[in-house]
Order: C-alpha cells, then sequence, then structure tokens
C-alpha cells in the first residue's frame, strides 16, 4: 500500500509538473492577428483594418497580418489605414494572396507602407496612378498637382520602408504594375519575400528583424504562433456591399423608379415606402463612394422623360430618350472614381431596360384602368343593357330588369314587354331608358 501511495504520488507530480510546463509554454505562445480583405478600399474597409489593429494592440499581440487583395479605392481612406499601420505597436505584415490575387492602387500603397510585404506566387500589384475623386474630369494641371503629390507620399514610405523609391514613383506616374518576381527582383526590392500562404509566411517571418517607421528595430517570434482571425462584423458587412458601385447605382435607380410610381398613383405604399428605403440606402453609399453630379442628374432627367412618356403622344421619342439618358448616367455616376471598380455597360445596359420596361408596364396598366369606364354609382349605370318587364307607355314609367334588379323607368318612346333597352340617364331611383337593337346579355339582366 506504501508503495502504490508513492507512486500515485510520483504520477500526480509528473502529471502536474506537465500541465505546468503546457500551461506555461501557452502562455508563451506568440500571438498573431490575421485580418483578410477583399474588396474596395473606402471608410468601411479603413474601419475594419484599423480596428483590427486596435485588437492587436489591445491584446499585446506580436504580429498583425492583412492578407489583402484589392482593385484600389479612396486615397483618403488609404492614408487613415497607413497612418494607423505606421502608429501600430505590432509590426504589420501585408501579404498579397493568395495566388492571382493583386494589389492595384491604393492597395499597393497600402502593401508599401507595412512593416513586412509578402506576395503569393503570380500574384501582382501597383498601378497607382490618381484619378478623380468626384467622377468629374479635371483639367491638366490639376491631374499633375495630384500625381505629384501622390508620389511624393509613395517615396516617403518607400524610403522609411528601405524599398524602391523609383518603382514606387513610377507606379503612380506611369502607372507601373509589378509580378512577385519582379518586385523581389528590383534594386533595393519593393517586397520582402515570396510565401505561398499564411503558414509560410509565419514561417518565413520567425527570427526575421525589421525596422519599423520611427527606425526601431525589432525580431519577429511567430514559432507555434497562436493564431486569432479578426473577421467584419455583419455591420461593416452590409454596409461594405452596399458600397459597391452596381449596388449604390442599382438602389439609386430602384428608389427613384419607387417613388416616381407612388407620386403618380398615391395610395399604393409598397412602390413608394420600397422605393424611400432603397433610395437612403444609396445616398449612404454615396457618402462612401464619391459620384458624378452630371451622371446622378442623367438619370434623373432619364426617369423624367420614361414618366412623361406615358402622358404625353411622343410616339416613343420620350422613351428611347429617356432609356437612354439612364445609360449614360449609369455610365458617368461612378467612372473613374475607384480605378477598375467602374460600372460595365454588361450591367448598366440589362439594368436601364429593366427599369424602362417596369416604369412604361406598370404605367400602362395604371393608364388603361383610368380610362375604363365606372362600374359604381349613377356613372356605372350609364349604358347598361337590360330588358321590359311590362309594356311602358309614352311619357309614362314602369319597370326594368337592369343587373338583376328591377327598376323604375321612363321612356319618350312606348316600350312593349320584353323589348331590350340601354340606359340614357339616371334620375334618382327613375332610370331614363330608350330601345337598344342589342338584346340584353346574361348578367344584364
Amino acid at each position: 500500500m506504501r508503495r502504490l501511495r508513492n507512486a500515485v504520488i510520483a504520477a500526480a507530480l509528473v502529471s502536474a509538473s506537465s500541465l505546468g510546463a503546457g500551461y506555461a509554454q501557452s502562455l508563451n505562445r506568440p500571438l498573431v492577428i490575421v485580418a483578410e480583405f477583399d474588396g474596395i478600399i473606402h471608410p468601411i474597409s479603413a474601419e475594419y483594418l484599423t480596428q483590427t489593429i486596435d485588437e492587436a494592440d489591445a491584446s499585446s499581440a506580436d504580429v498583425v497580418v492583412f492578407i489583402l487583395r484589392t482593385p484600389g479605392g479612396l486615397l483618403d481612406s488609404t492614408r487613415t489605414i497607413v497612418s494607423r499601420m505606421i502608429a501600430s505597436r505590432a509590426p504589420v505584415v501585408v501579404l498579397v494572396g493568395p495566388s492571382g490575387s493583386r494589389a492595384a492602387s491604393a492597395g499597393f500603397v497600402i502593401a508599401l507602407a507595412a512593416d513586412v510585404t509578402v506576395m503569393a506566387p503570380g500574384t501582382h500589384m501597383g498601378a497607382a496612378h490618381p484619378v478623380s475623386g468626384t467622377g468629374e474630369s479635371v483639367d491638366d494641371t490639376m491631374a499633375e498637382k495630384a500625381a505629384s503629390d501622390t508620389a511624393a507620399y509613395v517615396r516617403s514610405l518607400a524610403a522609411a520602408r528601405g524599398r524602391s523609391e523609383v518603382l514606387a514613383e513610377e507606379a503612380v506616374l506611369e502607372s507601373r504594375a509589378f509580378t512577385d518576381g519582379e518586385a523581389l527582383a528590383a534594386e533595393p526590392p519593393l517586397i520582402d519575400f515570396v510565401a505561398q500562404d499564411l503558414d509560410d509566411v509565419l514561417r518565413q517571418l520567425d527570427g526575421r528583424m525589421v525596422t519599423r517607421f520611427d527606425g526601431q528595430t525589432s525580431t519577429l517570434r511567430t514559432a507555434n504562433a497562436e493564431v486569432r482571425r479578426v473577421n467584419m462584423t455583419r455591420r461593416q458587412t452590409f454596409l461594405g456591399a452596399i458600397a459597391h458601385p452596381q449596388i449604390a447605382t442599382l438602389l439609386l435607380t430602384l428608389g427613384m423608379l419607387g417613388l416616381t410610381i407612388e407620386l403618380w398613383s398615391p395610395g399604393v405604399i409598397l412602390p413608394g415606402v420600397a422605393g424611400g428605403v432603397c433610395l437612403l440606402l444609396a445616398f449612404f453609399a454615396f457618402q462612401i463612394l464619391p459620384v458624378s453630379a452630371t451622371g446622378l442628374l442623367l438619370i434623373l432627367f432619364g426617369l423624367i422623360l420614361l414618366f412623361l412618356e406615358l402622358t404625353v403622344p411622343s410616339f416613343g421619342v420620350l422613351g428611347i430618350g429617356g432609356t437612354i439618358s439612364l445609360v449614360l448616367g449609369a455610365t458617368m455616376l461612378t467612372r473613374d472614381t475607384i480605378p477598375g471598380i467602374e460600372v460595365g455597360l454588361g450591367f448598366i445596359v440589362p439594368m436601364a431596360l429593366g427599369c424602362a420596361a417596369i416604369l412604361l408596364g406598370l404605367g400602362r396598366l395604371a393608364l388603361r384602368s383610368q380610362r375604363q369606364r365606372s362600374v359604381a354609382g349613377e356613372a356605372g349605370m350609364i349604358g347598361v343593357h337590360g330588358y321590359v318587364r311590362e309594356p311602358i307607355e309614352l311619357d309614362a314609367t314602369g319597370y326594368i330588369d337592369v343587373h338583376g334588379e328591377i327598376w323604375r323607368a321612363r321612356s319618350e318612346r312606348r316600350l312593349a314587354a320584353g323589348q331590350p333597352v340601354r340606359v340614357t340617364a339616371v334620375d334618382g331611383l327613375t332610370l331614363a331608358v330608350e330601345p337598344s337593337g342589342t338584346q340584353a346579355h346574361e348578367g344584364e339582366h
């Protein structure tokens, strides 16, 4: 028994020692915060990426990794992200991946500003020439000023990170793009290394010494790291989806369409409510995505022309003009505001034709219903056919069957029993009738 007790105590001590060592080891594991972003750089995406760095700072993470693929975005949002990256307590790593992805325009600036920049095989980045933020054309002087300002910005980032200032400037002024091989082979290189995926990145990062933006150096520890992924909140996901130019354009068109139908046919309610919601969502999206005022006015003008087509005999001219105006307005609405994300004709033309068909179709149905003869009240009795129940003498009253009801009637002619008649006027509860050559239809008696 004594030996058994000693053995149990020894086993317990060994187990406790192992658990304690494992717990200590888990406490010493480095923490890596990972955010994966695929989309346009705008205020919602800037909020997501900066909040990821905030969480990394609060968690005392060792490294922040952005897995980035983007066609570009707004320069103001890009500057917000870069400023937060520079102020991050933990080094920030940008991975352009997976293979086949790109980090164009604003994405190139973000990758350039990272403490460590990595590209997956088969990816590319660059083409960071700035465009108008309002969608309107600008003169050559203003365009040159914008390009020079952005070029100076990327040169400063490249210099602080020890990357090629010449190639960074060419990406802005000449819209150059670079493959992973070209970026790594540059002198000095634009990226630090090429990696297949996140695991490969962490393996190559372990033990690497990086120089921060302020000149301080730190050695990265990523071996056996705890990887914690940060996803967009539901709010950010929803608002980010609305902020896409195609979705925003569709919401704007549907909103105007719904309000037009509601104003034309008050009381329908559903088109007005749905149109108002779509329009408010579109206005929110356009606070994020700069739009062309000319494009917005063309869309509104097109809807007005489609509305007039229903009321003015134009032989289709107004309808065709309205559809063309919708197409031109949607084309110009977000054109060149975000590089690579302009709304294509493959989306615009079907949308414009669909809206025109809906408006004209519903409008013609409404006009047809308004032009139909009333079937209620006195107006609904005029022209109705019936037949005489008993002979009616000249300027006398008798009784007729109309709509399955017996009505008192008078006529300026003598009417025989069973003779078909037609109602010409209503005087209180007495109908004025005249002989009718048309036999009363079943259901009108």
